[in-house]
């Protein structure tokens, strides 16, 4: 019996759009997926990025092992009104999707997207049409970093001791 492949989303939620990456099945890299532009009610939003999520599962054979969501604290660390928002959206995903959930700490993630975007050779519309899921890949970037920092100091750590 094999078991199915598991893979992270990665989600940078936005009021007007929601970009979407994904890793690759060692969960070392975050790829983008797409962009969700958000509709007038959030069940309707919801309903969308979740028929997306499933559909690129079914289509690509694996299941969803997290979904890491970007937590847009502000700079002073706190949450303001958009952490708010973007945690609503996480519970309502949560609703629809079994998986465990992620909250991550994005701050800066479209600053450096939109840096990363402008280096290109795209137009400013283009740029603005990509931002979100280039910011979605720099949040599960993360993420996915810090997986293997932690795997590597618990390996060390798991030698170290294992010498003593």
């Amino acid at each position: 019996m094999t078991t199915a492949k598991k893979r992270i989303i990665g989600i940078d939620f936005g009021f007007k759009r929601i970009g979407v990456s994904y890793s690759d099945e060692t969960k070392m890299i975050a790829m983008p997926l797409t962009v969700v532009t958000a509709e007038k009610k959030s069940a309707a939003t919801l309903a969308k990025v979740v028929a997306i999520l499933r559909k690129h599962a079914e289509e690509y054979g694996y299941n969803i092992e997290a979904i890491v969501i970007g937590k847009p604290l502000l700079m002073s660390g706190k949450s303001g009104f958009m952490a708010d928002e973007a945690s609503h959206f996480l519970e309502l995903l949560r609703k629809s999707i079994q998986t465990e959930y992620i909250f991550w700490d994005e701050r800066l993630s479209s600053m450096q997207a939109e840096r990363a975007l402008m280096e290109s050779t795209l137009t400013r519309k283009e740029r603005s049409k990509k931002v979100d899921t280039v910011a979605a890949v720099i949040i599960l970037q993360s993420y996915l970093d810090h997986l293997r920092l932690q795997k590597e100091k618990e390996e060390r750590d798991r030698l170290f001791n294992s010498e003593s």
